[in-house]
């Protein structure tokens, strides 16, 4: 950065704090089943991420992020509310398939409606957001019913029991059929001075892996399986929205004072040879490959891009996103406000950051410890993942190796798990044990309830 451009990156921070009646815009952008190594900038040889490659060299990014549960409706639910799994009570994606009827029984309907209730009992970022003027916009993946259910001013989804409403229903089209529902949104939002929160999370590059021709045939001529370059050519096709996205910010002269924040749901491994599947150790496992991805916060106004090797978790955001919008953080969110991290470019105090991870299924819908299957804690170069015994009638071949335990990892020196050094450590093991029981403990008695 010329020193030119570093005095007008400091007039323009002078500027932003002085002007507390203009809180910055907010964009989450939120991809789907990728997994953390799979973009241009975090070293991979083949997709091409010019977009998110652009945003990250923006941005304060943080290659080394998490998020806490590694299942898309947990991990979404999570984003929305700043709280871990436990404690909002959204622990998997549907109810037992194991009730009277199944699927189509009248039991199962109604505990889907007992499972999104749960996000009416606790306070939600656009909910909160209200306080400073914000317009919110929920568009792609959302679970829990009606947008209104997030207390979203707009949205596209009408959520269950409307058709297609367990994933999204109408909000899965924003990407795969453009973004024309976010320019719109945005344009009316700057035309009557309000700054608002967009809530992008296509369901990309999650299956279908449909994507163009045109993008599908530049990685089948490389000769990968097919259900690899469809995997690959979806990614590419997300980053293609990204980057009309983007753009519109900057036509717009808003990308300067937007927050934008990039996160993926939960990992993804394709399987070479079973199309739209993926491979254990991935989604809903605690490996580095089913809860780790690059973490982004870009605020031009206010940040000066960094590349960072800290760890970090989704659990941060939403204490982050009402910290950049001036709204004073309610002191049992979990996570960890870090603007003065991005703004100073200061070390992050935080000794360590955990997960925990359900069945897909919940048995008992008011008590987590029926599904739990493992916790976990990384602190500095090690990972520890404990298992545990809840129940898990679905997707038990994808938890191969997830209920083993315990396992210890130095994720710096091997960060694809391959070697357990449980055995050889017993008294790390021990400390970091301790140290999941003490945290699991404390959370337990903090939930921001709902204030409306």
């Amino acid at each position: 950065m010329t020193s030119l451009q570093s005095d007008k990156l400091d007039s323009s921070r002078d500027t932003n704090s002085e002007n507390n009646q203009t809180p910055p815009n907010i964009v989450l952008i939120l991809s789907d089943d990728h997994a953390w190594n799979d973009y241009s900038f975090m070293g991979h040889e083949i997709v091409k991420t010019p977009a998110l490659d652009q945003l990250a060299a923006e941005s304060v990014t943080f290659t080394r992020g998490y998020v806490p549960t590694s299942l898309c409706r947990p991990s979404l639910a999570t984003i929305a509310t700043g709280l871990y799994a436990s404690q909002h009570g959204i622990t998997g994606n549907d109810p037992s398939r194991n009730l009277p009827g199944g699927k189509k029984g009248a039991e199962y309907q109604k505990q889907r409606g007992e499972i999104i209730a749960k996000i009416d009992n606790v306070a939600t970022l656009p909910q909160l957001l209200k306080e400073k003027g914000y317009k919110s916009l929920q568009t792609g993946k959302w679970w829990e019913g009606s947008f209104k259910r997030g207390r979203f001013d707009e949205g596209m989804t009408r959520g269950f029991p409307e058709k297609g409403g367990r994933h999204g229903d109408d909000g899965l089209k924003i990407g795969r059929e453009g973004i024309k529902p976010i320019t719109n949104f945005i344009d009316k939002s700057t035309s009557e001075g309000h700054p608002f929160l967009i809530w992008y999370a296509p369901y990309m590059p999650h299956t279908p892996h449909n994507p163009p021709q045109r993008i599908y045939k530049k990685y089948a001529n490389l000769g990968l399986p097919t259900s690899i370059a469809k995997y690959y050519a979806m990614i590419e096709w997300f980053d293609e929205t990204n980057a009309e996205l983007l753009g519109y910010l900057e036509e717009k002269g808003l990308k300067d004072n937007t927050l934008i924040v990039y996160v993926s749901d939960n990992g993804w491994v394709t399987n070479p040879s079973q199309a739209e599947r993926f491979l254990p150790r991935s989604k809903q496992s605690p490996g580095e490959s089913g809860v780790r991805t690059p973490i982004m916060f870009s605020l031009p106004s206010q940040f000066n891009a960094q590349m960072r090797t800290e760890a970090v978790s989704s659990i941060d955001i939403v204490p982050t996103v009402l910290a950049v919008a001036g709204i004073e953080v309610p002191p049992n969110l979990p996570g960890k406000n870090l603007l003065e991290n991005l703004k100073q470019e200061t070390p992050i105090d935080r000794d360590a950051i955990f997960g925990e991870g359900f069945a897909h299924d919940m048995t008992e819908l008011n008590n987590a410890e029926s599904t739990l299957l493992y916790r976990w804690v990384i602190a500095g170069q090690w990972k520890l993942i404990l298992s545990y015994d809840g129940a898990n009638i679905s997707y038990q071949k994808y938890h191969k190796g997830v209920l083993e335990g315990p396992r210890l990892y130095n994720i710096l020196a091997d960060e694809h798990e391959t070697m357990n050094l449980a055995e050889q450590h017993p008294e790390l093991v021990k400390a970091l044990s301790d140290k999941l029981t003490n945290w699991y403990s404390v959370k337990e008695r903090n939930v921001l309830k709902n204030k409306s």
